[in-house]
């Protein structure tokens, strides 16, 4: 659970904004979305692999 405490003179907006900060920093969302769906340790390296060659031919050595 995230708290978030409403310092003096801070205004709604600003200690929203805080929020809206810690909760995308912890990544919530990220987690739920990522355990929506069972994804297979093989399937998961062979994404893995297939990314590092793509950025590795994008952006890797001339």
């Amino acid at each position: 659970m995230i708290i978030i405490n409403v310092k003096e003179e801070e205004s709604i907006d600003r200690a929203l904004k805080r929020y809206k900060r810690k909760h995308r920093n912890v990544g919530i969302v990220k987690q739920l979305r990522k355990r929506k769906h069972f994804i297979k340790p093989s399937v998961r390296r062979r994404e893995e692999i297939m990314d590092a060659a793509y950025r590795l031919e994008k952006f890797g050595p001339k």
